[in-house]
């Protein structure tokens, strides 16, 4: 080490100028990395050693940096987020590697979400899907009284666990078929075990699985490394909940 606690690291990231040009890998040297900065903190501390030397920094998404946004998505030697459990790539931190390690960084890989520019994919896949049912259309009115419409405490909380998904997609690059389906069953979870969400279940179902297909999203294999490699958690079982869900709502259809 240069410096006591610090790390020198070396990175292997992809690079890519545009959703047209072909990308590659590109070998970086990073000295001087503590181990209580996060993982982001350490791509900021590359891109700031690049513009000094007047090259282009290596783009990536991020936002809060809280673990609530979900944009921070990356492929960390193979694994999305990185090596610690339900932890977002922003709240990784470099305590996590060791001096002379090398970490390999990437973006999502899936043909629905296609490579921008570097670490950023197009999401719009996802946001496709919310539109098509991903929301409850009533008239709320004014504020209804707090027990006025009692939910059992087991579907509350399955539908809490279901709406906690960030939408980052780690299920889609961790899938061997780039599924979409953790996300969309969670989507799909966190109406249909509530009483709010009854009036248009058969609907939201529906659409939001046909969208999915449309956008060319892999099947579920169960092959569960969705739900590993999940910042939040999200259970398969709301794979098995939307698709009892879609059955009953295309035997109703027909």
């Amino acid at each position: 080490m240069s410096d006591i606690g610090l790390m020198n690291l070396k990175l292997k990231i992809w690079r890519q100028k545009n959703m047209t040009t072909k990308g590659k890998m590109v070998d970086y040297k990073l000295d001087g990395v503590s181990p209580d900065s996060s993982f982001l903190e350490m791509i900021d501390q590359l891109n700031e050693e690049l513009v000094t030397k007047g090259e282009d920094p290596v783009a990536f998404d991020h936002d809060c940096r809280e673990g609530i946004c979900g944009m921070c998505s990356l492929m960390i030697n193979g694994m999305a987020h990185g090596p610690e459990s339900e932890t977002t790539t922003c709240q990784l931190h470099m305590r996590k590697y060791k001096d002379g390690d090398t970490i390999v960084i990437e973006p999502w890989r899936a043909r629905p979400m296609p490579v921008q520019k570097d670490l950023v994919v197009d999401r719009t896949a996802f946001d496709d899907i919310m539109v098509a049912g991903g929301f409850v259309d009533i008239n709320v009115g004014s504020a209804p009284d707090a027990n006025g419409l009692p939910i059992g405490k087991g579907n509350a909380e399955l539908s809490m666990d279901a709406a906690s998904c960030i939408g980052c997609a780690a299920c889609v690059a961790a899938c061997p078929n780039a599924s979409a389906m953790l996300f969309v069953s969670a989507k799909v979870s966190q109406f249909a075990l509530l009483p709010q969400g009854e009036v248009e279940k058969d609907q939201r179902v529906l659409n939001m699985v046909t969208k999915m297909d449309e956008l060319g999203f892999g099947n579920c294999t169960n092959a569960a490394e969705c739900e590993a490699s999940c910042p939040k958690g999200i259970d398969i079982s709301n794979i098995a909940r939307m698709n009892r869900e879609y059955l009953a709502a295309s035997i109703k259809a027909h």
